[in-house]
C-alpha cells in the first residue's frame, strides 16, 4: 500500500476514534442500543491511539502522527482527570463501600471481612441470598450495629438507621413479587441526616442482536423518579447499576446525582475489569475519589469512595 494511502487510513481512523469519543452522545440507540453499548466501554476507544501511533511511525508520516494524536487529546480531556490522585476530603465525610457480592459467592465470610477491614462507614451489598445473609450479619455485626435488608439488597451502617423502606425498581414486564432490589434509609450521621439508597438494576445482555437493556433502562427511570422526590438535602446512592456513568440510559439517575471526579476503578468482571458498573453517587456532597478493593468470591470487585459534604450539621 502506498505511503499516501496508509497515511489516509491513519487519518481516517483517527477522525473516527476522536468522533466516537467526543460525539458518543450522537450515536443513535437504534434497535441494538448502539449508543449505550459504545458508552459502556467508551474509555477503551482510546486503545486506537497506540495502534495509530505505531502505524504512523511505520509509514514515517507527520500527518499520520498528528491524526493519531487527535483522539489522544480527546481521550485525555474526557478521562485524564480520572487518573489524577484523589483530593483529600476536608472535614466532614463518609466512606462508603459498595459490592455486588454474587449469589454464587462461596466465601461470604471472607467477603464480609474484606469489606469490614476497609473501614467504611456504610456498606451496601447486592445479590444477598437467604443462605449467605446470616453470615454477613454475623461478620459485620460488631462494626456495623445498624443494618437493613430488603430482598437481595442490604445496608450496614456505623450510624443509626431509620425510615427504612423498600424502593420498587421492578420493571413492568417482571411479575415476580420476590424481585426486590432497592431500599432507602435515613442514616443519622455526625454530618447530618443522609438519605442512603441501595439499588441493583437489572442485568443487560450483549449478543448478536446488540445490547438488550430494556428492563435496566426502565428501572433507571423508576429510580430517577424516586431520587427526584427525595426531600433530604444529602443523598448517597450505592449500587450495581449495570452500566457506566457515560451511558445515557442512566441519565435519569446521573442528572440528579454526581459521581467521582477522580479514579477509574473498573469493577467488572473481577477477573479482568473492563468497566465500573458498581457506582457510588451523591447529592449535596462530592465524591472525592473512588477505588476498588482486591477480589473477593464475587465476579465484581468491591468499590470504596469517600463522600465529602459541603456543610456540616448535627444529626
Amino acid at each position: 500500500m502506498p505511503v499516501r494511502r496508509r497515511t489516509g487510513v491513519v487519518c481516517g481512523a483517527g477522525v473516527v476514534a476522536a468522533g466516537l469519543l467526543a460525539g458518543h452522545g450522537l450515536v443513535p440507540q437504534t434497535a441494538v442500543r448502539a449508543g449505550s453499548l459504545l458508552e459502556t466501554f467508551l474509555p477503551w476507544v482510546g486503545l486506537a491511539v497506540p495502534v495509530l501511533l505505531v502505524v504512523a511511525a511505520i509509514v514515517r508520516s507527520w500527518t499520520a502522527l498528528a491524526a493519531a494524536l487527535v483522539p489522544a487529546v480527546v481521550w485525555a480531556v474526557l478521562f485524564g482527570p480520572l487518573l489524577l490522585p484523589a483530593a483529600d476530603a476536608r472535614g466532614a465525610g463518609l466512606v462508603v463501600a459498595q459490592h455486588n457480592v454474587s449469589d454464587e459467592n462461596a466465601d461470604p465470610a471472607g467477603t464480609a471481612r474484606a469489606l469490614r477491614d476497609a473501614g467504611p462507614d456504610l456498606v451496601a451489598l447486592e445479590e444477598l441470598t437467604p443462605a449467605a445473609l446470616p453470615v454477613y450479619e454475623a461478620t459485620l455485626a460488631d462494626t456495623y450495629p445498624h443494618h437493613a435488608v430488603d430482598g437481595s439488597v442490604g445496608l450496614w451502617s456505623r450510624h443509626p438507621l431509620r425510615d427504612v423502606r423498600p424502593v420498587d425498581l421492578r420493571p413492568a414486564g417482571l411479575s415476580d413479587p420476590g424481585w426486590r432490589r432497592g431500599l432507602r434509609a435515613t442514616a443519622a450521621t455526625p454530618h447530618g441526616d443522609v438519605a442512603v439508597y441501595v439499588a441493583h438494576l437489572p442485568s443487560v445482555r450483549i449478543g448478536a442482536s446488540g445490547l438488550r437493556s430494556a428492563w435496566r433502562d426502565e428501572s433507571a427511570r423508576r429510580l430517577g423518579r424516586v431520587l427526584a422526590a427525595e426531600p433530604l438535602e444529602r443523598v448517597v446512592l450505592a449500587g450495581d447499576l449495570n452500566s457506566t456513568l457515560d451511558d445515557r440510559a442512566l441519565s435519569p439517575v446521573t442528572d440528579r446525582l454526581t459521581g467521582p471526579r477522580t479514579g477509574l476503578a473498573f469493577s467488572w468482571p473481577a477477573s479482568l475489569p473492563l468497566a465500573r458498573i458498581d457506582q457510588i453517587l451523591s447529592r449535596g456532597g462530592t465524591i472525592t475519589g473512588v477505588r476498588t478493593l482486591p477480589a473477593t468470591g464475587s465476579d465484581h470487585l468491591p468499590v470504596v469512595a469517600r463522600v465529602a459534604f459541603r456543610q456540616v450539621r448535627s444529626a
